[in-house]
């Protein structure tokens, strides 16, 4: 591997694993936080039926692994970040699921030399973890060989623009508005007292390197017209604001440009 992509990934694996330790307190209880959930897990759902063998990347501290163990799925859950998967595990033991969930610390760029050598129903990667590689391109490639034929990817990515974020320039926060502009070469993200590099995709750039091997089923804006979960207490502050735009942005989800221009978007590809 590049010294330097490596360096980063160790960053980024530290960070998250300063992180773990409060993740759970500080998003847990935000509701435009569970907003997303549900409606990744919506998508999830949609495409890959129960009983699914489920390779899940970026896991975080386990909580959509729980989430879908809990409904009829097996998942193998990885992350680079040890105090993440440390604290995965220690859930998952408290509410007996070692038969529905396996861990292991990977990177996404190592997915070829995963220790179980199968093919797998689904894989599932959700806020943004694939932002933290610039070797996108090797991760999908992978896809090829680590998913079963009719098998589906469901990745929830940050694109290169949101609308949402580019309007903070009215509130004169003109680094947040401006920073996925210009980010080809990445841009550095904080987490804990620590840095590391992160880069922007859109749904074009996944579809192309795709397009041989899978067929999209769907591409969903997330957090298009719902602000970020950064933007705290949003939901709470104006419930009838939260409800009207995630009515509005449960019509327009998949149509042009709302499907693109959010802080997220929800992928789903079926491997031919």
């Amino acid at each position: 591997m590049n010294e330097m992509i490596q360096h980063n990934e160790q960053l980024a694996a530290a960070a998250f694993s300063k992180q773990s330790a409060v993740f759970d307190a500080i998003y847990s209880a935000n509701t435009i936080v569970q907003y997303k959930r549900e409606r990744v897990r919506d998508a999830v759902m949609r495409y890959v039926p129960q009983g699914s063998h489920i390779l899940e990347l970026n896991c975080g501290t386990g909580e959509d692994a729980i989430f879908f163990a809990r409904n009829g799925y097996a998942v193998h859950a990885t992350d680079i970040s040890k105090g993440m998967l440390d604290k995965a595990a220690a859930k998952v033991g408290q509410q007996g699921l070692e038969d529905k969930i396996t861990f292991e610390q990977c990177s996404y760029t190592g997915l070829q030399s995963l220790k179980e050598s199968k093919q797998y129903d689904a894989v599932f990667s959700n806020f943004g973890g694939l932002n933290c590689t610039n070797e996108l391109n090797k991760v999908l490639s992978s896809l090829n060989t680590i998913l079963k034929p009719g098998g589906v990817a469901c990745m929830v990515i940050l694109p290169k623009f949101c609308l949402l974020e580019t309007l903070l320039i009215f509130k004169g926060k003109f680094k947040t508005a401006f920073r996925r502009f210009f980010s080809s070469k990445g841009r550095t993200a904080r987490i804990e007292g620590e840095f590391f590099t992160c880069w922007y995709y859109n749904p074009s750039y996944v579809k192309r390197l795709l397009k041989d091997n899978f067929t999209v089923e769907t591409v969903e804006g997330l957090c298009t017209f719902v602000p970020p979960s950064y933007i705290e207490h949003f939901a709470e502050k104006y419930p009838r604001m939260f409800a009207f735009l995630r009515k509005a942005e449960q019509r327009f989800k998949s149509t042009w440009p709302c499907r693109s221009i959010g802080d997220y978007y929800i992928i789903v590809l079926r491997r031919k």
